[in-house]
């Protein structure tokens, strides 16, 4: 009797979301510090565009032919081709890179290293549940952060002379970055549920997120072109999404990824003894 009561809650609905709900209420300082960062960043530098539109040619004429190149900078006077190049191109990718990072961290490596997954454990929920609910609250929040730059682009869409970019075209940019901080996300929650210490995550995840950047960026410039293609950076941002919309291939590899990873931390993490 005692052993059919302690294995029962396990399956109780009540706990399906307690745990997406407390860890978006126990984190929301910090996100709202990472979105309200990554939003005014993306301000400030779309802000720019009315000075580079008229000076943006000639600066990167200055520039060595290999860095315009790696950066996409030869079509830095039109909207699209800023934004694409500098705001969506490095600057937020970065911040989300490091943002995924930051949040899936915190999925499990961060309680099981300060000693208090035991107690989270104790209570009536599977491993599977608990790390699951802990990315849908990741998800949430890239979602958040899509949703707050989305609606600060389109707000200074007008004053910043960027109207040449459909309202559509940012939806599909954010939809990019959306996949590109949970792919990073992914990769964090997978480490750390391997390992499970969170300096482990974040250096991980930092030398594999620069080198995918560094790839994706100079791999051209070095001759081994087909470096890109094993970069989420390729996936985000080559096919343009400023221009050209939402690119099918580009977020189903992205997401496709995002689940591999996932899946791959959630054996690992159902698998071996926790600290």
């Amino acid at each position: 009797m005692t052993v059919t009561a302690a294995i029962g809650p396990k399956t109780d609905p009540a706990v399906h979301t307690v745990v997406f709900i407390k860890t978006l209420r126990d984190s929301r300082r910090a996100l709202l510090g990472w979105t309200a960062g990554i939003t005014v960043a993306t301000l400030a530098y779309a802000s720019f565009y009315p000075q580079m539109s008229a000076n943006g040619a000639a600066q990167a004429d200055n520039l060595p032919e290999g860095l315009r190149d790696a950066l996409n900078m030869d079509d830095i006077a039109t909207a699209a081709g800023y934004l694409g190049s500098t705001v969506f191109g490095m600057i937020v990718p970065l911040l989300a890179m490091f943002f995924g990072s930051a949040v899936g961290a915190r999925v499990s490596a961060a309680d099981e290293e300060s000693g208090t997954l035991d107690l989270l454990m104790a209570h009536p929920i599977t491993r599977t549940s608990f790390i699951t609910q802990r990315f849908a609250a990741l998800i949430a929040a890239a979602i958040g952060v899509g949703a707050m730059v989305l609606l600060a682009v389109l707000a200074i869409r007008g004053s910043a002379q960027l109207t040449t970019i459909s309202p559509g075209h940012f939806v599909a940019q954010c939809v990019h970055l959306i996949l590109l901080i949970a792919c990073f996300g992914a990769l964090a929650t997978a480490i750390g549920a391997v390992t499970g210490h969170r300096g482990t995550v974040f250096a991980l995840t930092a030398v594999i997120g620069v080198a995918a950047w560094a790839a994706h960026t100079f791999a051209d410039q070095i001759g081994v072109g087909w470096a890109a293609y094993l970069s989420p950076f390729h996936y985000y941002i080559d096919s343009e999404p400023l221009r050209n919309g939402i690119s099918v291939g580009g977020v189903g590899v992205l997401a496709a990824a995002s689940m591999v990873m996932f899946t791959a931390g959630n054996y690992w993490f159902n698998h071996r003894d926790l600290g």
